[in-house]
């Protein structure tokens, strides 16, 4: 992954979603029209801290979030996910 350029601005997260299954744990192949959005991703960048919020996730952290959070978002060909911290459910 290349650097990015630019900055997030404050209580937002920058997430590289995992990419979709392909197959079930039986070997079934899942076809491009059944598969869910991953709701698991890695944070590359991190904003600054809202005023009265702290920000608890740090860039390298993996997160769960919401399946309908956040905005899908394509940078240099790469897919990102932009997200508020308050839509992180879990910090793995």
């Amino acid at each position: 992954m290349s650097e990015l350029k630019g900055r997030i601005l404050a209580g937002k997260i920058l997430v590289k979603p995992q990419a979709a299954e392909t197959t079930t744990a039986s070997g079934i192949i899942i076809p491009d029209s059944a598969k869910e959005k991953p709701l698991q991703g890695t944070v590359v960048l991190v904003g600054e801290a809202k005023k009265d919020e702290v920000m608890e996730v740090k860039v390298g952290d993996v997160v769960l979030y919401g399946k309908y959070g956040g905005t899908e978002l394509a940078i240099d060909g790469e897919d990102y996910l932009l997200i508020s911290q308050s839509d992180v459910l879990y910090i793995l």
